[in-house]
């Protein structure tokens, strides 16, 4: 198993704006993109793939199964559907989009349902996605130790989910970090922007190199074409164990995102 250590997310971007965002990091060298059912923008993402010319074995394609499509009779179909939209007969990652306890739908088939898509090509590889530490193991029990690629949880130098990431590394669960940059709440942080200065780079770059840095994967989204190019800079940006010692002291528990009834009790 191996996930691309950088990728473009799409959270929040449909119609045209989706077209373009994908296509324009397409064109400056992106090969993994990471959308949603929820985010209703798959025929979008779809579409700029296909008059990209880019091929789609050069792709890497993760989407996420929506709480309503959980159940065993629903979560197959769905995928199927996804697929019909991204104009592929396979992706690379699916994803549990949010554990949402309560909604009626045991862990269980939710996870055997997502093995099943896994064993019928419809997907390269299985993951989840906000997941604590105690729904991953469930999870783990379900599909077995090795089996789980990713799970994609909200990170940034401001969230930095030490319990959670440590436990994963230690399953062999590669981390995705999205909201890297804290919906850009990190952009004026005077720290990050002092060893910015001093490496003649972005406060995002920083940003996005210290999670890389730290093993994770990243999917930063943006509109602005230079933006996407400006990111994607931050691989070749090595920071120094000062840098790194700085950035985590930054952590505050500075979570944004924590839907009721998706989120589950966090680490």
């Amino acid at each position: 198993m191996s996930i691309p250590s950088f990728g473009v997310g799409t959270f929040r971007l449909t119609g045209q704006a989706a077209v373009d965002s994908v296509r324009n990091a397409l064109e400056v060298g992106y090969r993994a993109i990471d959308t949603a059912q929820i985010y209703g923008n798959e025929a979008d993402v779809g579409q700029a793939i296909a008059e990209s010319g880019v091929k789609r074995d050069d792709l890497f394609l993760t989407t996420k199964i929506w709480t309503a499509n959980y159940a065993a009779d629903k979560l197959v179909p769905s995928l199927r559907e996804s697929l019909d939209k991204l104009r592929t007969d396979h992706v690379d990652l699916t994803l549990i989009h949010w554990p949402a306890p309560g909604n009626g739908v045991p862990l269980r088939e939710t996870m055997e349902a997502l093995a099943a898509a896994k064993s019928l090509g419809l997907t390269r590889q299985i993951g989840i996605s906000n997941f604590n530490v105690e729904l991953t193991r469930q999870a783990i029990e379900v599909v077995g130790k090795g089996v789980i690629a990713t799970n994609q949880i909200e990170l940034s130098p401001y969230l930095q989910s030490r319990k959670l990431t440590a436990f994963l590394k230690e399953q062999g669960i590669t981390v995705t970090s999205y909201m890297t940059l804290a919906y850009g709440k990190v952009l004026k942080d005077p720290v990050l922007a002092q060893i910015a200065a001093k490496h003649g780079a972005t406060v995002a770059q920083v940003a996005l190199a210290w999670a890389l840095q730290l093993g994770y994967a990243v999917i930063p989204s943006s509109t602005k074409r230079e933006n996407l190019a400006s990111n994607l800079l931050a691989r070749d940006l090595k920071l120094d164990a000062d840098d790194m010692a700085q950035i985590a002291a930054l952590e505050r528990n500075g979570r944004e995102v924590s839907p009721e009834g998706l989120a589950p009790v966090w680490d």
